[in-house]
């Protein structure tokens, strides 16, 4: 028997053969039932409905059609197996419909719509859920942090550049920057989410319908905020599956940064900070280890979210603009990964910023280390003895060198060694007393005389907190609306199929 022989008579001799049902048809089926049934049937309802406002069914006939799908929809999809009788889930639950209306009925749900349109709105529906959920985690560790900004607002502790101790800041001033960051992710998710909550249907297979049916009617159902009015565009356009892709990517590297530092500061060398007990684990040969295994599986599942983002960006790429397989069963489920994993980093990272640990002192004693405090002395040079910046810049330089030599830290830096060091520079000694010299060598007053806009002296730090809170405050308000727009929009579907199937039992 040649091998062709064989295959045919492993897998049969017609569609769909053994090895395609289960490489692809079992598992897009258990795809669709675990992520777009509800959806399926929303769309369904928001259909019938505006067949029935157009006059294309009459009331009668979507009135039994509705009370068909309501019936239909609520089945437990967590039972349904794949049958090898139907292609896919839409099938599957097409043929129940029949069962219970009839074919005549159940073909005619079907008029002015198509597979095609069908299928992105319910991509549609179900990432627009999705986004909402993110925009609500990221907000919860948005007001955690502020939380903790609140607590540390006067914490020093050395600012990095090219991972070496640059200059004192605080731990406030630092996790307003993460949070920052954060806010603008908000605002990346919050684009996608615009663009994504747009109706296509009414596109039909890819040129609207004959029928004289009414998007906006089909839309208002659905709670979108508009319709993707190009047909075409309706079909064709993946671009709002490239764009939350691209916020998930932005999103999680940003997260991923900071994840990184704090595995450092958790480090027994570092010892900035403790991760609390609960998402700690203790080695089981090494006792003494604490090991911040809720951080490290953060920093690797956000490296998988953001992989799971790139598949979607790689199936698009160089696709055909129409209706294609690339943007559908295939594609979809990456970025459903994408965002689930995502909400588990969060999450997790929102149970460990809220319960860290902040060695206070240790951030302190590292302040003090390193001469990073010595561009406050260029500076004072260049205030009050009127050196120019570069002058004072190398004769801070050498101040540094010479310390370094002598093995002293700048708070035991005498006037006479800045003298020394100037009359080297530029031939003539800069005088300070040991008090000027106290002053600048202080972290606490390096931090406070930077006040200016943005600055981590306390004040400004303070005002920047509560400038985050407001607009954290404005997010929640505006996710809410969103929230409340499309609940209310399924209720008033709720309401018409109400009124809509009493008719069948008066």
């Amino acid at each position: 028997m040649s091998k062709r022989e064989e295959w045919l008579k492993k897998d049969g001799a017609t569609f769909p053969g053994k090895t395609y049902v289960e490489c692809l048809l079992k598992p897009v089926f258990n795809y669709q039932r675990d992520y777009l049934f509800s959806a399926m049937f929303q769309v369904h309802r928001a259909h019938v409905l505006m067949l029935c406002d157009r006059g294309i069914l009459s009331k009668e006939e979507a009135a039994r059609i509705l009370d068909a799908i309501e019936r239909v929809a609520a089945l437990d999809p967590a039972v349904l197996r794949y049958d090898p009788r139907y292609e896919d889930l839409f099938f599957m639950m097409e043929a129940r419909l029949t069962e219970e209306v009839g074919p005549d009925l159940a073909g005619n749900m079907h008029i002015a719509r198509s597979r095609n349109d069908m299928g992105v709105t319910m991509y549609r529906l179900v990432l627009r859920e999705q986004l909402l959920e993110l925009l609500d985690v990221v907000m919860d560790l948005r007001e955690s942090l502020l939380e903790v900004i609140g607590e540390h607002l006067e914490t020093v502790m050395p600012a990095y550049t090219h991972t070496q101790p640059a200059q004192p800041t605080t731990l406030g001033h630092y996790l307003l920057a993460i949070q920052d960051v954060l806010g603008r992710d908000t605002k990346r998710v919050w684009a996608a989410f615009h663009t994504v909550n747009q109706s296509p249907m009414g596109a039909a297979a890819i040129t609207t319908s004959g029928f004289d049916i009414c998007r906006d009617s089909v839309r208002k159902y659905l709670g979108f905020e508009g319709i993707v009015e190009n047909s075409y565009d309706a079909i064709a356009g993946a671009d709002y599956l490239l764009e939350v892709a691209a916020a998930m990517m932005v999103l999680m590297t940003n997260v991923g940064r900071w994840i990184q530092d704090l595995l450092l500061f958790c480090t027994r060398e570092f010892d900035a900070v403790k991760v609390a007990d609960p998402y700690v684990q203790i080695s089981s040969i090494m006792p003494q280890k604490r090991n911040p295994v809720s951080v490290e599986h953060s920093r690797s599942i956000a490296s998988s979210a953001i992989a799971d983002a790139q598949a979607v960006f790689a199936m698009v790429h160089n696709t055909p603009f129409g209706d294609i397989v690339d943007t559908e069963d295939d594609l979809q489920p990456h970025l459903y990964r994408s965002i689930d994993k995502a909400l588990r980093v969060l999450k997790l990272m929102n149970a460990v910023v809220s319960t860290l640990e902040v060695n206070r002192e240790r951030l302190m004693r590292r302040a003090r280390e390193d001469y990073i405090t010595i561009t406050e002395l260029a500076d004072a040079m260049v205030r009050k003895k009127r050196t120019s910046f570069r002058i004072a810049h190398r004769i801070a330089g050498l101040v540094v060198k010479k310390a370094y030599q002598r093995r002293l830290e700048l708070d035991e830096v005498s006037p006479e060694l800045i003298e020394e060091a100037s009359r080297e520079v530029m031939g003539n000694g800069v005088p300070f007393t040991e008090e000027e010299l106290k002053k600048i060598w202080d972290p606490n007053y390096f931090i406070a005389v930077r006040k200016c806009l943005g600055g981590p002296s306390p004040g400004e730090a303070a005002r920047m907190l509560r400038d985050r809170r407001k607009k954290l405050s404005a997010d929640r308000t505006e996710l809410q609306q969103y929230k409340n727009r499309i609940r209310s929009a399924q209720d008033r579907m709720k309401e018409r199929i109400q009124q809509l199937t009493a008719t069948l039992s008066s």
